[in-house]
Parts: structure tokens; sequence; C-alpha cells
């Protein structure tokens, strides 16, 4: 199967739209020291509708191991004891940027506007690490409404590319 994935940044933070909802039962913050089982859950919640699967198979040592990097964050969004969403953020040194490495929902957290909420938390906190910019990508095999997400909150695409995935 083709599919389509697009890079966009945000250039500097008068760009940015934020678009923060009521969620006063969901709380979002970084975990200092995430475990394995944590980021495997993340990872399998959100991305297995999406076919993310480069991280699928991931020993507890090699989840460790990148979570030990000092360019990574993890932040997690819960509402009592279950999971909302997350994002991971990546400092990336070369030129300065953060990117938004993961970001997404639970299945049946979509349709409230916890994406928009969670999104302008994402790049908040992206923001907060000073970068030069803050970039993200989304494929076509993401949320419907993920790219429009990122374009109304003044994300601007900068490269596409086409590959092939397996299925």
């Amino acid at each position: 199967m083709e599919a389509t994935r697009t890079y966009l940044e945000l250039r500097e933070q008068g760009q940015f739209r934020p678009a923060s909802g009521d969620f006063p039962d969901v709380v979002v913050e970084r975990v200092a020291h995430p475990t394995p089982g944590l980021y495997r859950h993340c990872y399998r919640t959100v991305g297995a509708e999406y076919h993310w699967r480069d991280r699928w198979d991931w020993s507890d040592a090699e989840i460790r191991a990148h979570l030990a990097q000092p360019e990574i964050s993890l932040f997690v969004a819960v509402r009592g004891r279950a999971l909302v969403g997350w994002y991971e953020l990546r400092c990336v040194p070369q030129d300065d940027s953060v990117e938004i490495a993961y970001f997404g929902l639970a299945p049946g957290m979509i349709g409230q506007g916890l994406g928009k909420h969670l999104l302008s938390c994402a790049v908040r906190d992206a923001w907060a690490l000073r970068p030069t910019r803050v970039w993200l990508h989304t494929c076509t095999l993401d949320h419907p409404h993920a790219l429009s997400n990122y374009e109304a909150r003044g994300f601007v695409a900068y490269k596409t590319e086409h590959y092939e995935v397996a299925t």
C-alpha cells in the first residue's frame, strides 16, 4: 500500500493558533522516568489503528535506551487512571528544532476536542524548550483529521514524500 507523509512546521511562535478546551478532568504532564510498560502502552494504544509498527516489538532494553536520551521527553494525558493521549518531543540539536515525534489520542477520545487541546499542550511544551522551529509529520495512514488539526493550529507543510507500507 502506498502512503504519503507530510512534514509541517512552525517557524515562529506567533504562527501558532492554540485551541485549548475545557477539560478540567484531563491532566497532561511530563513523565520524568517513564517505564517501558508505560511507553509500550501509549505507543500501542494510540498507534494500533494507524499502522505504527516501527517500535511495536522494541524490547524493554530498547525502550529504556530510547527514553534515556536527553533529547527525548514523554508527556501523557490521563483522565483518572485512563490514558487519553500522549506525545513525545525530540530535541534536534543539528538544527536547534523540536520535533513532535509522536502524538495521538486513545481510541474513544477522538471527536471531543481533545486533539486540538493536546496538540496545543504539545506545541506549548515544545516552544518552552526554545527551539528555532517546531515540526512534525503526519501521513495518510493517520487519523483523517490529523492534517487539518495541524494546519488549523498554524503548521505549514514544507515537504511531502510517498512511500510503501507493508500490510
